[in-house]
């Protein structure tokens, strides 16, 4: 069975209201509680994390409180950031605990490769297997709305962090956002190129489904043949509803794994 799930950058992000805070004695200076939990939550990956081993547990938010000298709300909106990115986890009525560094967690963000590595203080990176202009088949047509046989741009290359392989990452481009470029900008991150290029993400449709590696992949992912795997599709849209790309990413099953959030129907 697969999970299809949409994901849709201003909706998962949950925009924050500006708030205002004061301190006895001075002035009223307005402020962005997004923006404060962002940098406590750096605070606390890089000072409190930082020196804790997996699974232990967090100091109490109260003491949080005190050493960082914000609200309760704040720390709570920082430890709820840490937690998308896979920083941290929560046991009810027991805690929060340091998360497995070893195991990337994707957040349900609509982010990047490089920015799901970046974000857990690791240093993306990509060797690349394929760079060329192709022919689109049935699906690939499809899913960018393209002519079946109309050029597109063909990536494939293996995504590591620290180094070490992660993700098989095959995808496809439409000739109408890339031209005739292949040029070295389509190998660092695309979410920066479509960026610049006036197609600016801003949502995707991703079907999750478990596999076991074949020989090839295996030795890409310094694994075992049928060693389990992710095989994540995705369609990613602009802020026009344009079909930007079309990839499919295998990713290690032992060291990376996707949070999805879920609701009951009202």
């Amino acid at each position: 069975m697969s999970i299809e799930f949409d994901q849709t950058a201003a909706e998962l992000a949950g925009g924050i209201p500006a708030g205002s805070t004061s301190a006895p004695g001075t002035a009223t200076v307005r402020s962005d509680p997004g923006s404060k939990a962002d940098v406590i939550r750096a605070r606390l990956r890089d000072e409190v994390i930082a020196e804790l081993a997996p699974h232990d547990p967090l100091p109490p938010e109260r003491e949080l409180v005190n050493r960082f000298g914000v609200s309760r709300a704040t720390i709570r909106q920082a430890l709820a950031r840490l937690a998308d990115h896979g920083w941290v986890y929560r046991v009810q009525g027991s805690g929060t605990f340091v998360a497995d560094k070893d195991l990337v967690t994707k957040s349900p963000y609509l982010t990047s490769f490089s920015e799901d590595i970046s974000e857990r203080g690791m240093t993306p990176g990509s060797r690349v297997l394929r760079l060329e202009h192709g022919r689109a088949d049935e699906r690939v047509a499809r899913e960018l709305l393209i002519p079946t046989g109309a050029r597109a741009v063909h990536i494939e290359r293996l995504r590591t962090a620290d180094g070490a392989p992660l993700c098989i990452e095959s995808l496809w481009l439409p000739e109408w956002l890339t031209g005739d470029n292949l040029g070295p900008e389509l190998l660092g991150s695309l979410y920066e190129y479509f960026d610049h290029a006036g197609a600016t993400p801003a949502r995707a449709h991703q079907t999750i489904r478990a596999v076991g590696l074949d020989a090839q992949q295996a030795e890409l992912l310094e694994s075992e043949p049928g060693a389990p795997a992710l095989l994540v599709a995705r369609i990613v849209f602009d802020t026009h509803g344009r079909r930007i790309e079309s990839s499919a990413g295998v990713y290690r099953g032992d060291s990376y794994d996707f949070q999805i959030n879920v609701k009951r129907r009202s």
